[in-house]
Order: structure tokens, then sequence, then C-alpha cells
């Protein structure tokens, strides 16, 4: 079963960015999660095409179970 943590910004453009980060630790920690936010948005160190990182819009834990199917 894998997990991605995914997190969203707003851009200058008003648009949403993501970037996801695979097999996070669990519980995440709210507030260190905030504060590396913060310092992603602070840091203006990615380009989107929705221009720079201007804030942060919040966070989730995805999990997706892969299951094969066996044909023939």
């Amino acid at each position: 079963m894998a997990k991605t943590l995914e997190m969203s910004f707003s851009t200058v453009d008003g648009k949403t960015a993501k970037m996801s980060i695979d097999n996070p630790i669990e519980p995440v920690d709210v507030v260190a999660l905030a504060a590396a936010m913060d310092a992603i948005v602070a840091a203006n160190v990615f380009i989107t095409s929705g221009g720079d990182l201007v804030g942060k819009l919040g966070a989730r834990v995805i999990e997706r179970n892969v299951e094969d199917v066996i044909i023939g």
C-alpha cells in the first residue's frame, strides 16, 4: 500500500501547484508540515506554470492500493 503526502500551494496567477512526497512519516506532524510549507514558499526556488508560490492551501495523505489481476 503506497502512501503519498501531497502539498497544495497557491501561485501568483491564482492557480494551485502541488508537490508530492512518497512514503511520508506517519502520523504527519502538522506543525512541522506547516513550517516546511512556509519555508518552501519563502525560499521561492520552485518554478510553476502559474508563477511563484505565494501561500499554502493544504495537504493530504493519499493511500493507493493496487491489485494485479491475472488474465489467462
